[in-house]
């Protein structure tokens, strides 16, 4: 089995890229996707570590994009560490600090406790994410967990336009064509919940897209059946992973998910025989 969606204490993870391999390792997988959240640093780390422990990393990111309702989520898979969507990731880091100032000038003045210090301490030099603000509200007292904080402070509808900070996500698919790479949508049930699944694939489909996150931790087999159909009748590749974030998701294990996870490795064949080049190869051939 495999794990498409993991993060590291480069982004919004608890633990280091070498501990998330090792996770992988020990749950049985064969290959796994170190996918930190606008960022490619951890994977130099974590490709050592898989090389010692001869399982497969596939060198990914979670890119937080603005899609065409609202924010959304693209995992990118096979992404080089020079390209155009390393470089879309520089401006997206840019992005997201202004972001982070607004977020945290809107959480103050709500009345809420919560230093810019704080979550500095939190994110410990990692990219600052709106999982460190949350765990900041919750030692402060403002929260009784971090999704009790996502869901009164933090969380995309509540905040609006605060979370509207990403890239456009054409541009993004645009990228990841140029690299020689493919873009999976994140957590569908996210958008499925707010009724915009099904026209934000209308137009990601037709902008490059070629997965869908259907294996997903949370979700249960009702939900995991019913986006796997969405998925074929689309024509996308139904992709899964555990978005295991180490202590931030207790209940989320690398591998696992929460016990039930089992992505074959089927999956990972079929992402990369979508990579542009082998459709550019198998047009050329006589």
């Amino acid at each position: 089995m495999i794990d498409l969606h993991t993060h590291s204490w480069c982004s919004d993870g608890t633990e280091s890229p070498e501990r998330v391999v090792e996770a992988a390792a020990a749950a049985g997988c064969s290959a796994l996707a170190l996918t930190d959240h606008d960022t490619l640093a951890g994977l130099d780390e974590a490709g050592a570590k898989a090389d010692e422990l001869g399982i497969e990393l596939v060198p990914a990111c979670e890119i937080s994009c603005a899609g065409p309702y609202g924010p959304l989520h693209l995992l990118a898979y096979f992404v080089p560490r020079d390209g155009a969507t390393a470089a879309a990731l520089v401006a997206r880091r840019a992005g997201r600090y202004e972001r982070n100032a607004r977020l945290l000038a809107h959480l103050v003045a709500s009345g809420l406790p919560i230093t810019k210090d704080e979550v500095d301490a939190v994110a410990n030099g990692a990219i600052v994410g709106r999982p460190h603000f949350a765990e900041v509200l919750v030692r402060n007292g403002a929260a009784y967990s971090i999704p009790d904080a996502f869901d009164r402070y933090l969380s995309d509808e509540h905040l609006g336009v605060l979370a509207v900070a990403g890239t456009p996500v054409r541009e993004v698919l645009s990228a990841l064509l140029d690299d020689d790479a493919v873009g999976s949508l994140a957590h569908p049930n996210d958008l499925q919940r707010v009724g915009t699944l099904e026209a934000t694939l209308e137009v990601l489909v037709a902008a490059g897209l070629v997965g869908l996150e259907c294996d997903y931790a949370t979700y249960d087999p009702p939900a995991r059946a019913a986006l796997r159909a969405v998925a074929a009748r689309r024509g996308l590749v139904a992709t899964g992973g555990s978005d295991a974030h180490g202590t931030r998701t207790p209940d989320v294990r690398v591998g696992t998910g929460t016990g039930d996870l089992a992505v074959g490795d089927d999956v990972l064949r079929v992402l990369r025989s979508r990579r542009p080049s082998r459709h550019k190869a198998a047009d050329s051939t006589p």
